[in-house]
């Protein structure tokens, strides 16, 4: 009747030392242990199994049908229990695994190609899946662990719970309808718009940007007349595309471009003229996530 057995690693490698020998003495050596432990531990683990490994012999062992088919075994077995251990330590050093990345708006088309490239060429372990949502809602999904990373534009306040990182400025321009007369300067005062109908952004939806619209254009004394409300980025470049109004918008969405809008430089150094682009997670965020901040700043740094 067979014992009960521990099949630890090393039992599993004495075992393959001596079948690769087919001598305990020569196998001992090998192992740098003397030969007495060695037998000791085979005749345990054959009274584990229940099944003779061996063939005793004056000139050494053989393998017995069943020990030929356990040496193919024992040798998957450590190579499985080598994989897990390579694997477990990559995963906490942030080299392999899956990370859930939420973003908003246009950012897909401005960023998360590069991102996504990035991260195939660097740090090819790792799996990015993607959530597009508000600013809002992929905030809260980060806090909540439903998201590990977000990338949001300009958030107006960032949960206490929640780390942010900027990784990106960009200007704020006018964007105008492409047969208004401006449409073809190198670049303007924003006071040339004062009597122009304005899109504005939704300050619920999008607080920040609602808000330095509205202080830029103070600056320069006017209040921005608004002829449309849009809650997000493509709704303020759809109504400037009709034509029915104008626009401040970040300017690089002017690499993604859109039939009927013109973005045109603002003159002008004030703060409320730039918008920036963050990364949230949660403080305890594991090794994957920082890998991809650093991945990320190294990147835009180049």
């Amino acid at each position: 009747m067979a014992d009960d057995i521990n099949l630890t690693k090393r039992l599993l490698e004495q075992f393959l030392v001596v079948a690769d020998e087919r001598h305990f003495g020569r196998a001992a050596e090998r192992l740098f242990m003397s030969q007495p432990p060695l037998s000791q531990s085979i005749q345990r683990l054959e009274r584990g199994l229940g099944v003779r490994l061996f063939d005793r012999g004056p000139g050494g062992v053989s393998l017995t049908p069943a020990g030929e088919a356990f040496a193919v075994d024992a040798r998957r077995l450590l190579d499985a229990q080598s994989a897990a251990i390579e694997r477990v330590r990559r995963v906490a050093a942030g080299l392999e695994g899956v990370v859930r990345v939420g973003y908003v708006s246009v950012l897909s088309h401005l960023y998360l190609p590069g991102f996504l490239r990035a991260v195939a060429e660097e740090l090819p372990g790792l799996r990015v899946h993607l959530h597009h949502d508000s600013s809002a809602a992929v905030a809260e999904l980060v806090r909540s662990g439903a998201l590990d990373l977000g990338f949001l534009r300009d958030p107006a306040s960032v949960s206490e719970d929640l780390v942010s990182t900027r990784f990106a400025v960009e200007r704020i321009a006018a964007a105008l309808p492409d047969g208004h007369p401006l449409a073809g300067a190198d670049e303007i005062d924003l006071a040339d718009l004062c009597d122009e109908d304005f899109v504005l952004p939704d300050p619920v939806a999008l607080p920040t940007l609602a808000r330095q619209v509205q202080l830029a254009c103070h600056d320069v004394g006017f209040t921005p007349r608004g002829r449309a409300v849009a809650d997000d980025l493509s709704g303020l470049y759809s109504y400037v595309a009709s034509g029915l109004c104008v626009g401040l918008l970040p300017g690089r969405l002017d690499g993604f471009p859109v039939p009927g809008v013109v973005f045109v430089p603002v003159r002008g150094a004030s703060s409320y003229l730039e918008t920036s682009v963050v990364a949230v997670r949660r403080p305890e965020a594991d090794a994957a996530v920082l890998r991809l901040l650093e991945l990320i700043d190294r990147r835009t740094g180049e």
